[in-house]
């Protein structure tokens, strides 16, 4: 089924927000409370018109505790209100064919318009361009602001507090974008002298602004015919020229539980090849902390997405050899993926050397994480385990098998053993199944650990995933 048939007029910018449910277990998806949207005229910069409409999910019940503290909607708001496939028409009306704006819409609020519509068996609309406020203003704008969230850039140019409902959002993003515009525009008709000399600049700012006053190919092919008569369209990425972000073949089902995470997932990461020796393994004894830096590498191959990489110096992806870890929590196994696989994980005991490498890792990952514009939550990826002093933990997942095989994971596993002063080690599986894993790592196991190290990024959190590729047990 199609979507209706939208005015003639497509000319203006439609900004849109979401307010949704978050999930609290595996395979459940963000549903929709909230869609707010207005329309802009992009020569004047005034608002036309406004649309608000509070949704009720399928189910009332997704609407916890946690989300209501995000958005303060709770069920006995939404429990009489229309369903998304209620109101889609108007939704579609008001985004088909017109440029998108919103903050971080590519990451959070693009997907859940395209899986609602999915849902009720629609065609999604679709934008001719799109204005992520979160990238743009982080590319153009500098972090002089703060984390870029829309609430400090709200606070930093004195417009009030973010309320998180949707209209409210809205309007607070467009007056946000025309405050960086005008500052902008202000610091491209100054001597650079006055710029670097500024308090309110940094010298990453100065840099960027002579940085942009050099168009890319990109914003040309836009804003060629554009840009003298209508300013902001220069801001727009042609749709054509972005990365899907819907394409769902990108993202995996891998969910990292942290002590206040109950849910996550994750884009799909590389896959390590599972090794059967300690090459390219480091000891936290011969890793020297100063040497360790994140860099920016593509999501997957050919993606223009970029993600937070570990380098040992120059080229050397960081992975780490724990010996000697103690288990503190065994293996963990309660969520499961969308084809019924259960996703394990267990907690072990850090010592100092390993907190000191670790500490690092997650200084470097969230710097150049926050530096790339993200704003979302960063987990530590040392548990402070709450009762237990100076007893730091972390968890190490297990990959899932890849060769279609759900009752198998991608880690091996070994046996040390002992023949007289010589020690081995024996295979007992390269992939092994949930219950021998669940046999072998109980509270109280001693083993050595081969981990890659997984910096992810999405839905608002973001952190760095141990995970196994080898386990010795002792």
């Amino acid at each position: 089924m199609v979507g209706p048939a939208p005015s003639e007029d497509r000319s203006e910018i439609a900004f849109f927000d979401l307010e949704t449910t978050i999930p609290f277990r595996a395979g459940q998806k963000h549903e929709i409370l909230e869609f707010g949207s207005i329309l802009v005229c992009p020569k004047k910069l005034v608002e036309l018109r406004s649309y608000t409409q509070l949704v009720r999910p399928a189910n009332l019940n997704h609407i916890t505790d946690r989300s209501v503290n995000c958005n303060g909607i709770k069920r006995e708001d939404v429990k009489s209100k229309p369903t998304f496939g209620d109101i889609a028409d108007d939704v579609y009306e008001i985004l088909q064919g017109r440029v998108w704006a919103g903050h971080n819409i590519m990451r959070f609020d693009i997907p859940r318009i395209r899986e609602a519509f999915a849902e009720i068996g629609r065609v999604p609309p679709e934008p001719k361009g799109t204005i992520d406020s979160l990238v743009l203003l982080t590319q153009k704008f500098g972090r002089r602001a703060g984390d870029m969230k829309m609430a400090t850039l709200a606070t930093y140019f004195g417009i009030g507090n973010q309320t998180h409902r949707s209209l409210d959002d809205v309007r607070m993003n467009f007056e946000v974008l025309k405050y960086c515009a005008t500052v902008l525009f202000l610091e491209s008709s100054l001597p650079d002298e006055l710029i670097e000399n500024s308090v309110t600049t940094t010298p990453e700012t100065s840099s960027r602004r002579r940085r942009n006053t050099r168009t890319s190919p990109v914003s040309q092919q836009t804003a060629e015919s554009t840009t003298t008569a209508i300013p902001i369209l220069s801001f727009v990425s042609p749709a054509g020229a972005q990365t899907n972000p819907f394409d769902m073949g990108t993202l995996s089902n891998e969910i990292v539980l942290q002590p206040d995470v109950p849910m996550e997932e994750e884009r799909d990461q590389p896959s390590v090849a599972v090794t059967s020796d300690q090459e390219g393994f480091l000891e936290p004894g011969e890793i020297s902390i100063p040497c360790i830096k994140a860099v920016q590498v593509p999501l997957y191959q050919g993606s223009q997405i970029m993600k937070p990489q570990l380098f040992l110096g120059d080229n050397k992806p960081l992975q780490l050899r724990f010996p000697n870890l103690k288990v503190r929590f065994g293996i963990s196994g309660k969520f499961m993926d969308n084809v019924g696989r259960r996703k394990l994980n267990f907690v072990i005991d850090l010592c100092p050397s390993l907190c000191n490498v670790l500490q690092e890792c997650d200084s470097a990952a969230k710097t150049i994480s926050v530096d790339s514009g993200s704003g979302s939550d960063w987990n530590p990826v040392i548990i402070p385990m709450k009762g237990f002093l100076n007893s730091p933990t972390a968890r190490i997942h297990i990959p899932i098998g890849l060769n279609g095989d759900v009752e198998r994971y991608a880690a091996e596993i070994h046996q040390r053993e002992f023949s007289g002063a010589t020690t081995t080690q024996k295979l007992i599986s390269s992939n092994p199944r949930a219950d021998e894993l669940e046999s072998l790592v109980n509270p109280g196991t001693v083993l050595d650990a081969f981990l890659s190290l997984e910096p992810y990024d999405y839905q608002q959190r973001a952190g760095i995933r141990l995970v196994a590729r080898k386990l010795v047990i002792h």
